[in-house]
């Protein structure tokens, strides 16, 4: 076990049988003492199962691990990526807090490359392109794919976004049907251009267009963009320096700048970029990343529980547990150290959920009476978009009261008919759903992600566990086509049982 975890392990066994019930009850001031306010998003950790002075003691181990040292880093542009000695830039995407020469240029071309793409987005809105499809997968997908439909209420009216990820050419079927290639536009999103899954898709899109001529991509290689037919003024760049699930806030967020125009979308990066300002310069009991990435750590390593529910409560949000299953589980997906050397405990937890209230229809049954502890992210917003006040009213009550219910539990006479409770949660609140507000939760989990790793000791910015099964894949498509074979027999008997029914 590492050896900074031993003092947290003796606060909870300090705290023994200690019940939320019990220390909220037990601590008026709690339910206001333990919140933190950041520019639109207000968060109450009171239903985390850790009274004030284990608290202190997460806090202190913040302090001894030299945490804001880290963010500092991470902004200056450290070879915080070691297996691929690179940095992780994408703060400067949105903010430039970042000092010396790696961050300052880094700064610099990302608001060149920002200024182009405002250029192209005024040309598309000059066009007669009503439609624009992405095409990308991970990275190149997840984000803008839940911006888009995050921000739907911030739509200028002008263009249709529509996406295609899955290699599985029925996606790229079913979202060409009924478009008229004479009005879209495509832009295919990939940092290398080698991906194949954008590739294939691409191809498709391409042929189906009759002509490149209304093709746009963001990638990292020109060259192997202009071979497959598009022009390199429409191509916009990518750099090394920023991972694809981090890269939103740069030109991959094409497709959120086309749907809610350039002035939406340097909305959506100044949010990012105020939760930045107070990742890095906040201190450690006043920082809502780090109080975040903490509240992860306790739950994973002290309490021992190996899984993480989001619940939006926001169909606009019914996107974000996908995207952040990307950001949580490729980054923290790792149990060998940034030095090579096995973890000590236990890192990511397997995180899932769902946007409530229909979530309530389907697992909140295991959350409440399931034999596993699953901490949950309550996600709510105050004011909404629509006028349905009362509508709104019954989705807020029953955030508040899952919360309330996951808590405190309720007993019964009739064993089936109770509820253990002391079940945590953390609820975060929008003051509503703008831009702005998007921009800074999900930077919010962006630090809360890299400070976790941090505490770990692995790296939150590269993802080689994907690349073996991409490998083997490419290995195996000679024998999928029938013009090879497979070595392994189980993979043998599959395609015998595949080509028996071709």
């Amino acid at each position: 076990m590492a050896a900074w975890l031993e003092p947290l392990h003796a606060q909870a066994r300090r705290m023994g049988n200690a019940t939320l019930r019990g220390l909220v009850d037990d601590d008026p001031a709690r339910a206001g003492d333990f919140s933190l306010r950041v520019g639109p998003i207000h968060a109450n950790f009171a239903r985390q199962r850790m009274d004030r002075e284990a608290l202190g003691a997460l806090l202190g181990v913040a302090g001894d691990m030299a945490l804001p040292v880290a963010m500092r880093a991470l902004f200056d542009g450290a070879t915080v990526n070691v297996s691929e000695q690179r940095p992780a830039l994408h703060t400067a995407l949105r903010s430039g807090l970042g000092q010396g020469e790696i961050a300052t240029r880094a700064r610099g071309q990302a608001r060149a490359a920002h200024e182009r793409m405002a250029d192209s987005i005024a040309t598309l809105e000059a066009s007669e392109v009503t439609d624009i499809v992405n095409v990308g997968i991970g990275g190149s997908d997840l984000g803008p794919r839940l911006s888009v439909d995050a921000l739907k209420d911030w739509r200028t009216g002008r263009f249709r976004l529509h996406f295609v990820g899955n290699v599985d050419a029925s996606e790229a079927g079913h979202v060409l049907d009924g478009l008229d290639p004479r009005r879209t536009a495509v832009v295919l999103v990939s940092k290398s251009f080698g991906t194949q899954e954008t590739l294939l898709n691409g191809a498709i899109l391409r042929d189906w267009l009759g002509s490149g001529d209304r093709m746009h991509a963001v990638s990292a290689n020109v060259a192997a963009a202009v071979a497959f037919g598009i022009d390199p003024g429409r191509v916009l760049p990518m750099w090394d320096w920023v991972g694809g699930r981090y890269s939103l806030w740069s030109t991959v967020g094409f497709s959120i700048a086309a749907a809610i125009g350039m002035q939406g979308f340097d909305g959506f990066l100044g949010g990012a970029a105020e939760m930045d300002a107070h990742a890095l310069e906040s201190p450690v009991e006043a920082n809502l990343p780090l109080r975040h990435a903490l509240t992860a750590v306790w739950n994973r390593n002290i309490l021992g529980l190996p899984t993480q529910a989001v619940l939006p409560y926001d169909q606009r949000l019914a996107l974000f547990p996908a995207y952040l299953q990307q950001l949580v589980m490729e980054s923290l997906g790792k149990s060998v150290r940034t030095d090579g050397s096995p973890v000590a405990t236990a890192t990511v937890p397997v995180l899932w959920g769902g946007a409530g209230t229909n979530a309530q229809h389907s697992f909140f049954q295991a959350l409440h009476q399931g034999t596993d502890v699953v901490p949950a992210d309550f996600i709510g917003v105050v004011h909404p978009a629509h006028g349905h006040s009362g509508s709104h009213a019954v989705l807020l009550a029953n955030l508040l009261a899952q919360s309330e219910a996951l808590a405190n539990g309720c007993a019964d006479g009739d064993p089936q008919k109770a509820y253990p409770g002391n079940r945590p949660s953390t609820v975060l609140l929008l003051d509503a759903l703008t831009p702005r507000s998007l921009g800074a939760l999900i930077a919010l989990y962006e630090h809360s992600v890299y400070l976790q790793a941090t505490m770990w000791g692995i790296n939150a910015f590269d993802q080689w566990g994907v690349e073996l099964g991409k490998r083997i894949a490419g290995d195996l498509l000679p024998a999928v086509s029938g013009k090879g074979e497979a070595r392994d027999p189980v993979t043998r008997a599959l395609l015998a049982e595949i080509h028996g029914h071709g």
